[in-house]
C-alpha cells in the first residue's frame, strides 16, 4: 500500500482525491498537513487519517509517509514538489504544475536525483473513455482526422477564489485551457506545431478570463476556448473523414449527461455510443500512480509529457500578446 500524505486540506483534496484514494485496492490516506494544525487534525479525522501535521515539511520529514498529493495554489507547486522530491517522497501534483515549462525542469532534476516517480495530476489521461477514443482514432474509426474543437467554461467572479488571483496562479488557462491541449496531445499522439490567440484580461483580477484558440498540429486543426466567466460548458469533438467522435462529458466525468463517447459515421445515419457510468478517474489516476510507484508496467503522466503541456500553453500567453501565431 502507497501511503500518501496530503499538503494542505484544499477542495479537490477534500472531494475527490482523498475519497479516490481510500477507494483504492494499492493505497492508503496516512496523514494531512496544514499550516493550521486545526484544520488538519479536523480533516484527518473526517478521512481517519492517523496523523496530521502543523506544517508541510513536518509531514515530509516523516518517514511514515511513501507519497505527498499537492493541491497548493499553482504559484506554489514545483516548490513544495522540489521539496518532497528531495524528502524522498513520491509525488503527484495537482494541474497545472508550472506556470512556464523552464519551472519544470528543476523538477525534473530532483526527481532524477532522488530516484522518485513525479507526476501532474491529469487524472483524464486514466480514464477509460479517453484510452477508447485514443484507440478509435488510432485505428482510423473516422478515417483521416481534421479537425478538433473543444470548449470549456464556467462563470466564477469570486474575488478570494484562487482563480482569480493572478499571484496565485489564477486565470482561465492554467485552470481549464490545460484540458483540451493535454486531451488533444493524449489522443491523437501528435504535437501542436503553432498557436495563435486572443486572450481578455479582467481589468479587476487581472487574470485571464477569456481565450480563443486554434492549434496547428501537422494536417490537423484544432480550435477551442476557455472561460472563467461563461455559463458551465464542456465539450470535445474529433472531426475525420469519414465520421467524427463526441465526448458529453470530457473532463468532468460523471457531471454533465454521463460519460458517453459517440462515433458518428459520414453521413450521421448511424451512431456507436461508449458509455462509461460510475467511473471515478481520479481512482484510476491513483491506481495507475501507485503501481507506477511500485515499478510495474504502468503508463503515467511523466514530467516529460508535462513539460510539452505547458509549452503550449506558454505559446498561447504569447500569441496572444503579439497578437501573432506563434511557434510552440
Amino acid at each position: 500500500m502507497l501511503k500518501f500524505g496530503i499538503l494542505s486540506t484544499a477542495k479537490i483534496a477534500d472531494e475527490h482525491l482523498i475519497p479516490a484514494i481510500q477507494q483504492s485496492d494499492n493505497a492508503s490516506l496516512e496523514a494531512i498537513a496544514s499550516r493550521d494544525l486545526k484544520k488538519a487534525t479536523k480533516m484527518a479525522a473526517k478521512f481517519n487519517a492517523p496523523q496530521a501535521f502543523g506544517s508541510y515539511d513536518e509531514l515530509l520529514a516523516s518517514d511514515d509517509i511513501d507519497a505527498v498529493y499537492i493541491p497548493l495554489p499553482t504559484s506554489q507547486h514545483v516548490e513544495w514538489a522540489v521539496k518532497a522530491a528531495q524528502a524522498g517522497k513520491h509525488v503527484l501534483v495537482e494541474k497545472p504544475l508550472a506556470l512556464k515549462a523552464t519551472d519544470i525542469k528543476k523538477l525534473i532534476k530532483a526527481r532524477d536525483k532522488a530516484g522518485v516517480v513525479v507526476s501532474e495530476g491529469f487524472m483524464v489521461t486514466y480514464h477509460p473513455q479517453w484510452l477508447k477514443v485514443r484507440d478509435l482514432i488510432k485505428k482510423n474509426a473516422i478515417g483521416k482526422l481534421r479537425r478538433i474543437e473543444s470548449s470549456f467554461t464556467y462563470f466564477n467572479v469570486d474575488e478570494n477564489n484562487m482563480r482569480n488571483r493572478p499571484e496565485l496562479g489564477g486565470g482561465a488557462l492554467p485552470d481549464i485551457g490545460v484540458y483540451p491541449t493535454v486531451c488533444a496531445r493524449f489522443a491523437t499522439g501528435l504535437e501542436p506545431k503553432t498557436a495563435t490567440a486572443q486572450v481578455e484580461f479582467d481589468p479587476k483580477f487581472k487574470t485571464d478570463r477569456y481565450a480563443n484558440i486554434q492549434l496547428e498540429f501537422d494536417n490537423v486543426d484544432m480550435n477551442f476556448y476557455v472561460s472563467t466567466q461563461m455559463a458551465n460548458r464542456q465539450t470535445m469533438v474529433f472531426h475525420g473523414d469519414k465520421g467524427f467522435i463526441e465526448l458529453t462529458a470530457p473532463f468532468n466525468s460523471n457531471l454533465y449527461e454521463g460519460d458517453e463517447v459517440r462515433l458518428h459515421n459520414t453521413k450521421h445515419n448511424e451512431t456507436q455510443v461508449f458509455r462509461y457510468t460510475g467511473l471515478n478517474q481520479y481512482r484510476y489516476q491513483i491506481d495507475a500512480y501507485a503501481k507506477a510507484v511500485a515499478g510495474k508496467k504502468q503508463a503515467y503522466f511523466t514530467l516529460e509529457e508535462s513539460v510539452l503541456n505547458q509549452k503550449v500553453i506558454d505559446a498561447i500567453y504569447k500569441s496572444g500578446k503579439s497578437g501573432k501565431r506563434v511557434r510552440v
